[in-house]
């Protein structure tokens, strides 16, 4: 067990920093509440349909009691309005990974309550984000389908060009051996018919169910032909005409009860050796205080052993080279019996922190040993004594380790998280297994005070070489727009609204999501596939 200082609500500062930390929950609470509430004024809407809501289905298709990660819950925040008080975020879809008879599997629903299910831009990335998960963790993937396809009000073609990537990947999710399921409860058309015609199997809800490339209005604008949706695509007719449906349901539930039993049947865990159990003891410091522990300004310092304590078994770690580069942590600790490698910051990478990082990566790499990021830094240090020392190259060995890592890598954004430092402590372009963001974080190039302060420096030696007097009133209009510009696009609000990670969490939360997450990678790493050439082609 770590026996450093322990903080706790005798510390000072503690009632202050678990008040922030309380609120900014509350206002990610309150975010992912808005498609719910949405979407409800929706429901006297299924009901005349005789359907029953997007979440009751998400409900009635996951088994009770069973962990359900949710993945992208605030997709779309700021990037469908400008107004915070508007944007609906994750407002077309909702996703995860839950269990469905027994079987982890990745999970898509169509949220058909809020513009029909229409595809906005950042659910498409949301959808091939979670598309990828599949496709790593080797996960059966279940799409509930009702959607209007995209959102042709705010048409871009680079959406349209981007968009054919979703059945792209259900063909390599098919060839790769991993079942792709749609249920479909209501209209898919256009590009969306596609989400039926690449799954590997289709169950279709006979009264609402509908697939075609062009739906009866758009057949008779294109042809003159007269023609109904249901005769055009309807769920009885794919049924017993075009061969595109498997199995015909009555009813929203029937439909779900169907999917469920078609996944047991896949009888899916049968190569699966479950891992032997192993006891473990829960942290002795409380996970509670992790509110109250982490400053709410993240410039100010804080000790990662102490997060790390009430994250790990027993609150117990070994510190590899506690004493070189010790602004820079790598312990050595379980969570839930699962033996890992926890990097984080306690200070800015320094050349010896970078080093001792790169050793511990290749290490843990070596042994198998799946890596926890912590990020808490504001990057790699800077100036000339760095420079000398090499900052570059060892901050780019540790880069490569990061990049080349075979092992399940896991982050998450407790801190700051700015510049090259969030590369090397395995940011989203590094492809984490998974990346999660608490509420407090911030991540960016660098912090808007000092984005001002640059482009200040930079404007008044640049007027120096020219001789030319500085307006010291629009210079400063100009730091003020350069901080705004910056601080909100840090926020992990934002960042989460443009799928820059899997979501936001919170931090008390933060054992339980490894764990899920842990389990979910080395439950991935044990199962073996059948793949073959071309997915399953539908006959």
């Amino acid at each position: 067990m770590w026996t450093g200082p322990q903080l706790g609500p005798d510390t000072p500062g503690y009632d202050d920093n678990r008040a922030a930390m309380l609120d900014a929950i509350a206002e990610l609470r309150a975010l992912e509440s808005r498609a719910a509430r949405k979407s409800e004024e929706r429901r006297a809407r299924f009901h005349e349909r005789g359907q029953i809501t997007p979440r009751e289905r998400l409900a009635r298709l996951l088994d009770p009691a069973m962990p359900f990660l949710r993945l992208h819950s605030l997709a779309g925040y700021l990037a469908d309005s400008d107004d915070p008080e508007k944007s609906i975020p994750g407002s077309t879809f909702l996703a995860g990974i839950g269990f469905v008879s027994g079987v982890r599997a990745a999970i898509v629903v169509d949220d058909s309550g809020i513009n029909a299910g229409a595809l906005s831009p950042m659910a498409l990335q949301a959808m091939l984000s979670v598309q990828d998960i599949a496709l790593r963790q080797k996960l059966p993937f279940i799409h509930l389908v009702e959607s209007a396809g995209a959102n042709l009000m705010n048409y871009r073609v680079e959406d349209w060009a981007h968009g054919g990537a979703v059945f792209r990947n259900l063909a390599r999710l098919s060839a790769a051996g991993l079942p792709t399921i749609a249920v479909l409860h209501g209209p898919s058309t256009a590009g969306g018919a596609y989400m039926p015609g690449l799954s590997d199997y289709v169950i279709a809800v006979r009264p609402n169910g509908m697939a075609a490339l062009a739906g009866a209005a758009l057949v008779h604008a294109a042809t003159g032909e007269k023609t109904t949706d249901k005769e055009v695509g309807g769920a009885e007719m794919h049924a017993s005409v075009s061969g595109l449906v498997e199995y015909l349901a009555e009813s929203d539930a029937h439909a779900i009860e169907m999917a469920r039993r078609v996944v047991a049947r896949l009888d899916w865990n049968r190569d699966v050796t479950p891992p032997k159990p192993r006891g473990f003891a829960p942290p002795s410091r409380d996970l509670d205080e992790l509110a109250g522990i982490v400053p709410a300004d993240p410039k100010t310092p804080c000790d990662m052993r102490e997060v790390a304590a009430r994250l790990v078994d027993g609150s117990a770690f070994d510190e590899f080279k506690p004493g070189f580069g010790p602004g820079t942590l790598c312990l050595q600790a379980q969570i839930h019996g699962i033996t890992v490698g926890i990097l984080a910051n306690n200070a800015p990478i320094d050349p010896a922190g970078a080093n001792k990082a790169t050793h511990f990566i290749q290490a843990c790499d070596q042994a198998g040993t799946p890596l926890v990021f912590l990020n808490n830094t504001t990057g790699y240090m800077v100036g000339t004594e760095y420079e000398r020392a090499g900052m570059i190259k060892h901050g780019s060995k540790m880069i490569q380790a990061v990049s080349n890592a075979r092992v399940p890598k896991i982050t998450l954004y407790c801190g700051s998280s700015f510049g090259a430092g969030n590369y090397g402590m395995c940011g989203i372009a590094y492809e984490p297994d998974f990346l999660f963001a608490w509420p407090n974080s911030r991540s960016g190039v660098m912090g808007g005070k000092q984005a001002a302060r640059t482009m200040s420096m930079v404007a008044r030696a640049g007027a120096a070489r020219r001789g030319a007097d500085i307006d010291e009133t629009r210079l400063a209009r100009q730091e003020a727009a350069i901080e705004a510009l910056f601080d909100r696009q840090s926020s992990p609000f934002y960042t989460s609204g443009r799928v820059l990670d899997h979501g936001v969490i919170d931090p008390r939360d933060s054992r339980k999501v490894l764990a899920f997450c842990l389990l979910t990678c080395l439950e991935a790493r044990r199962r073996g596939l059948r793949p073959n050439s071309f997915g399953v082609a539908r006959m």
